[in-house]
């Protein structure tokens, strides 16, 4: 993981916001590289979603033909929209603060191991050490979590380096949440020099909070969204009444989210600014499970298809306790990043089932979690705790005349997160001749062409006898189709070298044959493999090499 993010940062993937000024933690911008590559992403999502959809037939797996369409919606809506979601009251993370150092942590993120400190030497609540005939709790959220488990177990303890073997490690590493709050005296939290400095785990909003006018009060509190779903439902029946579009229809958007996340970290994985790519989906409720069915599905080959095939890509249901409130079913594609545990897996995307929860909640107000069937929770004045819109957001069949709350399915996508997996996929290492035949080590992002950021590098073997005319000529060619480069310095070899680093699949030299007859040397990234192939073909190859029949 460490080669790859040195290698975003030199070759123009991924910068740290506000380097210059020591950076800010959780944001990040993309380099011109990189914002091509989330760019491809997030156009191969919208064109295979929205616009190359066929609604006139039903696709293999769904129950039928449907339709789909998009919106933009604001970053900042009404406060109520909020409200009414739930995300007001229950958007929030468990945080745990140490006392010590000030620092805090999300709860379910502390990674911690018992270690037996009987007969030990520990600081004790007085900072003298004395012997304690018991186990203590060592904790850590950095990603080399066993190095450090195991470097701040040997100082608490006062073990030597050499002596690691004497340490009696009770049972695997889990997170904080796992363990007994009522254990936190024996626990030493990341940054403490003493155990029992954590306090008790207390709830966090994750809604960055602004205001809307001149005046900084309650009545002009507004909230930057944490995620593009609401906007979507609030303009569900403005989309219905202003297109021709029916149920079942989905209805799509890609926007920036906003969470104030506790710790932001491993990378771009965890950020308190990032893209979405979600859809709603609007449904028959009699359907809604066969349609879950074919979006959990289809969600999970589209990422395949774009490179992630291998076996560090997973879909893996969601367990009844870890449902939320207003889903029947949840499933999350998953993706073994690099910066985790050996085995362990993070989210890509979620398909959620949620039922009617959202229209509801937006006409009717918030939806209380803890009802079953879900009724809009009062206060303690009995009115609704969270009022509604009082809007119609039913749906009317124009053929059966039936009326009905359409339930949603879900499938949310991180373009962020999509991208650093497709990052980590393709980052690869292999050896391959240099200019004297020697095989040497090189560094190649194998992207799948639709989303490498350069399709084609186009090389002059030398800058004289008219190769470089030609190879300009061919480069403005292709940049009138796609993202292409020009390169003209250093030797040919190095030139390659310089495109496998940043993905690009192609590369096109122009040499003494392209001038005595017009062909020239096609040469593959991942295979190596070098054709000759006509200049007046060479557009028309690569365009279908990117593209696919």
């Amino acid at each position: 993981m460490e080669k790859l993010v040195s290698l975003c940062r030199r070759r123009g993937f991924l910068f740290q916001s506000s380097e210059i000024y020591g950076g800010l933690n959780g944001f990040w911008d993309y380099g011109p590289l990189g914002v091509e590559l989330k760019r491809n992403v997030k156009d191969a999502w919208w064109r295979d979603m929205v616009t190359a959809h066929d609604d006139l037939d039903a696709p293999p797996g769904a129950p039928s033909a449907y339709d789909m369409t998009g919106l933009d919606c604001t970053i900042i809506m009404h406060p109520q929209v909020w409200k009414c979601s739930g995300h007001f009251d229950l958007f929030a993370d468990m945080l745990v603060e140490c006392k010590e150092s000030k620092k805090r942590y999300r709860y379910d993120q502390v990674r911690c191991r018992w270690v037996d400190g009987t007969g030990m030497q520990i600081p004790g609540s007085d900072n003298q050490y004395a012997s304690q005939p018991t186990r203590y709790l060592i904790t850590t959220v950095a990603e080399n979590e066993a190095e450090e488990l195991e470097k701040r177990a040997l100082k608490l303890l006062k073990v030597r380096a050499k002596d690691r073997e004497s340490l009696k490690w009770d049972g695997p590493v889990v997170t904080l949440d796992t363990v007994d709050t009522a254990d936190f005296d024996k626990a030493l939290a990341p940054e403490a020099t003493k155990p029992g400095t954590f306090g008790e785990p207390r709830p966090f909003n994750l809604m960055f909070e602004s205001y809307a006018g001149a005046i900084q009060d309650e009545k002009n509190k507004v909230f930057l969204r944490p995620e593009t779903a609401q906007g979507i439902f609030v303009n569900f029946k403005n989309v219905i009444d202003s297109s021709r579009v029916k149920v079942p229809v989905g209805i799509a958007q890609i926007g920036k989210s906003f969470r104030n996340e506790i710790t932001p970290r491993n990378f771009t994985f965890r950020s308190r600014e990032f893209e979405q790519m979600e859809i709603e989906f609007f449904c028959h409720p009699s359907q809604s499970q066969a349609w879950y069915k074919y979006w959990r599905d289809r969600r999970m080959k589209w990422w395949q298809d774009l490179g992630l095939a291998g076996e560090r890509l997973i879909l893996r249901d969601h367990d009844a306790d870890e449902l939320s409130h207003y889903s029947t079913g949840t499933a999350d594609i998953e993706y073994a990043f690099p910066f985790l545990p050996e085995g362990e897996y993070g989210e890509l995307e979620g398909i959620a089932h949620r039922g009617d929860f959202d229209l509801r909640s937006h006409m009717e107000g918030k939806l209380d979690p803890n009802s079953n069937p879900l009724t809009v929770q009062l206060g303690e004045d009995g009115k609704p705790l969270h009022k509604g819109s009082g809007r119609d957001l039913t749906y009317r069949d124009d053929v059966t005349n039936e009326r009905f709350t359409p339930h949603v399915i879900e499938p949310s996508a991180g373009a962020d997160r999509g991208t650093l997996a497709l990052l980590c996929e393709a980052y690869t290492e292999d050896t391959a001749p240099d200019d004297k035949g020697k095989e040497q080590t090189r560094v190649v992002m194998k992207f799948h062409p639709r989303v490498a950021p350069i399709k084609a590098a186009v090389f002059p073997l030398v800058k004289k006898d008219g190769m470089p005319e030609i190879a300009k000529d061919l480069y403005r060619a292709l940049k009138k189709k796609f993202p292409a480069f020009y390169d003209e310095k250093g030797a040919v070899g190095r030139r390659y070298r310089r495109q496998d680093e940043a993905g690009t699949p192609y590369c096109l030299t122009v040499d003494g044959e392209t001038v005595q007859h017009g062909t020239v040397t096609l040469r593959d990234r991942d295979s190596l493999e070098q054709v000759r192939i006509k200049l007046d073909d060479v557009v028309e190859e690569i365009e279908r090499r990117v593209t696919g029949p």
